[in-house]
């Protein structure tokens, strides 16, 4: 079986060597980067399973990196590690397209987790957006399957955590979908996330929407329980 390959993007050298020497005894084949350059050259090489990048880094940052990964088209899933963990800043992280964030200083036992999360929903990428195909908010187009939303000749692009939650609230349209269930369904079970991470999600959600002319509303918010797609 084909080892995992991972590329770990980090500038502080002694927590590269920590995080490399462990990826490799969880079974991982891992490519390290210690700047903006060197990722961006190794990106080019492509054949990762994972990318774990730094938001902060010497030469071009992580987000001008992933903005780069995701104009390219290229789907990798991104964990961004960073020291910047305002609402705003995963706002921005999320509508560039990266996957999930672990803020500095992190356990490591919690960073293996999400990895492992990541990979296993690489493995299972014909998930629950390809079996909703494609529907209608109000006028935008949804294909969940391409990663997609459309108005005419604007386009939003989705991330594959988007696209799981539109895709688990699009199976359930007009009831509510709590929070527990978004996570399982956009991380798997058996990692833990915390709800404010669903929240943010959410909120990007409904700014694409807004952008191209979809009542925000739509995706409603009920307290203390969840999110409901209105009919």
């Amino acid at each position: 079986m084909r080892k995992a390959r991972i590329l770990l993007v980090e500038d502080d050298r002694s927590l590269r060597t920590a995080l490399r020497d462990n990826f490799e005894v969880e079974g991982f084949e891992v490519v390290t980067a210690a700047d903006g350059r060197a990722a961006a050259r190794a990106f080019r090489s492509g054949g990762f399973d994972l990318i774990v990048l730094d938001w902060m880094l010497p030469g071009r940052n992580g987000l001008d990196l992933l903005r780069d990964l995701r104009k390219d088209g290229d789907r990798t899933p991104v964990l961004m590690l960073t020291v910047r963990n305002e609402v705003p800043d995963r706002v921005l992280g999320l509508e560039l397209g990266a996957d999930d964030f672990l803020g500095k200083p992190f356990a490591l036992q919690e960073l293996l987790a999400r990895v492992h999360a990541l990979l296993r929903r690489r493995s299972g990428s014909s998930g629950i957006e390809e079996e909703a195909g494609a529907f209608r908010i109000g006028e935008v187009e949804i294909d969940l399957g391409a990663f997609r939303l459309r108005r005419g000749k604007e386009e939003r692009r989705l991330s594959p955590k988007e696209a799981r939650i539109l895709a688990a609230l699009h199976h359930r349209r007009g009831r509510v979908v709590s929070r527990a269930e978004l996570l399982d369904r956009a991380w798997g079970s058996g990692i833990y996330v915390g709800p404010r991470t669903i929240d943010t999600h959410v909120l990007n959600l409904r700014k694409k929407l807004e952008s191209l002319g979809a009542d925000p509303a739509l995706l409603e918010t009920v307290h203390g329980v969840g999110y409901r797609l209105r009919p």
